[in-house]
């Protein structure tokens, strides 16, 4: 049955399912990639194809974040627990492990509740911004150095030329205060 059927639809035996169920799948040309399951209980009954589920894994996992409201809220309620097996069951409810509440603990007891809310990773530097800074007025220092032997150099070069012209500079004005 299984050749005869890959012959006439274009599909491909994947191998037999529970209660005697062949599984099989198309041809992405031909069907679409349907993927299903044919019943075989009944031989007088056309095939009757289901789907099967996708098999296909997210490609990256993310990270799960949880606020600082929400650890407060699962310590309270794993403190409250009396009976045996509650954590456990309010583990299982929430989707945790117990070392979330382990850790969790742990920094309730180092900084209270303003230790859930502090920023992971490397603390940043203190003297960063100063060091920028720094080099911000360095490199200022070095481009107006640059402009200012420039603007001597002119200023020479118009006294020689004052001076091969026979053309006298005069001396500034003071100004007087009246």
């Amino acid at each position: 049955m299984t050749r005869a059927l890959e012959r006439q639809q274009g599909w491909e035996a994947r191998g037999v399912g529970r209660g005697g169920n062949l599984a099989v799948a198309g041809e992405a040309g031909e069907t679409g990639g349907v993927v299903g399951e044919v019943s075989t209980a009944s031989p007088a009954s056309a095939p009757q194809l289901r789907p099967l589920p996708d098999p296909e894994v997210e490609p990256k996992a993310r990270r799960r974040r949880f606020p600082a409201d929400y650890k407060l809220r699962i310590l309270e309620e794993a403190d409250s627990c009396q009976r045996p097996g509650e954590i456990g069951a309010l583990l299982r409810r929430e989707g945790l492990y117990r070392s979330h509440l382990t850790k969790w603990r742990a920094l309730y007891r180092q900084g209270g509740a303003e230790a859930f809310s502090r920023s992971r990773g490397r603390t940043p530097d203190p003297d960063t911004a100063l060091r920028e800074q720094l080099r911000r007025l360095e490199r200022d220092n070095q481009r107006l150095q640059r402009a200012l032997a420039q603007a001597e150099a002119i200023i020479e070069v118009q006294k020689k030329l004052s001076e091969v012209l026979g053309i006298s500079l005069a001396a500034p004005r003071e100004e007087t205060s009246a």
